[in-house]
């Protein structure tokens, strides 16, 4: 018998009913999925797809330069015109959303 250990993760039900789904129609079980996960985060030397971020992160006003500011500002009011709305009106809903 080859020299093997027990991987154990928690993940979310619906995720891995989902995968297991796919994996059946695939003909791959589970650990073996696994095992080709970690086969390939060797070989690659790290994980071998690219992870990142699809939605920015919102990031505090204090870690942002005044250009990040003015930009996020800018894009407030360029919505708020899109919606038709007069500069006093923009000033008026984006005021109420601070303050709510």
């Amino acid at each position: 018998m080859a020299n093997t250990s027990a991987v154990y993760a928690r993940i979310d039900t619906r995720l891995k009913e989902q995968a297991e789904g796919i994996l059946t129609q695939l003909g791959i079980s589970p650990s073996a999925a696994i095992q080709m996960l970690y086969s390939q985060v060797v070989m690659q030397q790290g994980i071998p797809f690219t992870p990142r971020i699809t939605h920015p992160v919102p990031v505090a006003i204090g870690g942002m330069s005044r250009e990040e500011i003015d930009r996020e500002l800018a894009k407030g009011i360029a919505s708020k015109q899109q919606q038709g709305l007069t500069p006093d009106e923009v000033d008026q809903a984006l005021a109420a959303e601070v303050d709510s």
